[in-house]
């Protein structure tokens, strides 16, 4: 027995001094949380190899129609020790009865749902408002109106239930103002699409992520082997987020 005692202690030493213990994180959200139109797959290349990210994002859902398409279980189903939550695109008014929420009422309803579950699973539940769209009104800012009260929804939620807010919408609305309008389209899917990214905007979206990822979970954040994009990824003329 002591010599089994001895061996665990000696293997748990092992496992601190030559790797870190590991991670599971899973995303929750619409399609621009996605690996294929959103940031999810820039976001899970940015950590060490004992980081699993899972994404369990779908395109056309909102925070509604995603847990009544009963998702949920699948990614508590992982046993994660993070679950990034982003909801709010397919919330908006004008999408239907089958996906709009209202910001103060249903959407908080439901993020309240997901942030309960995961924490009776064991996970930290983290809030992120939603990513901006590139769109520009004619003073050359981006037009934020539909989506600014679910952003503004998801901040109270979070104070009010002491979770983890990364404010991607504030974030990526002050970058794309920064840098204006021409340089934003260099982020888009396709030439039209001014909602989801390419390869480039999804790794400048996940720079801003891991800004604030960096202050309100800094034991995550040691994880991230890439904090920042690089100035390849966007070109010499897109600001990257210090």
């Amino acid at each position: 027995m002591i010599k089994v005692l001895c061996l665990l202690s000696v293997l748990s030493c092992a496992c601190t001094v030559f790797g870190e213990a590991p991670v599971t994180v899973v995303l929750i959200g619409d399609s621009t949380v996605t690996e294929r139109e959103g940031w999810g797959k820039a976001f899970a290349g940015r950590f060490d190899d004992q980081v699993t990210v899972v994404n369990h994002a779908r395109g056309g859902r909102s925070s509604m129609s995603w847990h009544q398409e009963g998702l949920l279980p699948r990614a508590l189903a992982d046993q994660p020790d993070y679950a990034l939550i982003q909801f709010g695109h397919n919330d908006q008014p004008g999408k239907g009865p089958k996906l709009e929420t209202d910001p103060q009422t249903t959407y908080k309803e439901y993020l309240t749902i997901y942030i309960e579950a995961f924490r009776k699973a064991g996970a930290q539940p983290v809030l992120v408002t939603p990513v901006a769209r590139r769109w520009f009104n004619k003073e050359g800012k981006v037009y934020n109106g539909k989506l600014a009260p679910f952003a503004q929804a998801a901040r109270e939620l979070g104070e009010e239930l002491d979770v983890p807010v990364i404010d991607l919408n504030t974030s990526s609305v002050a970058l794309q103002n920064e840098i204006g309008e021409e340089a934003t389209m260099k982020f888009n899917r396709n030439g039209t699409d001014k909602t989801h990214f390419n390869e480039t905007g999804a790794e400048v979206m996940t720079d801003l992520i891991l800004r604030d990822l960096k202050t309100g979970l800094p034991e995550l954040y040691e994880r991230v082997e890439k904090p920042e994009s690089g100035p390849d990824s966007a070109g010499d003329d897109v600001v990257h987020p210090q």
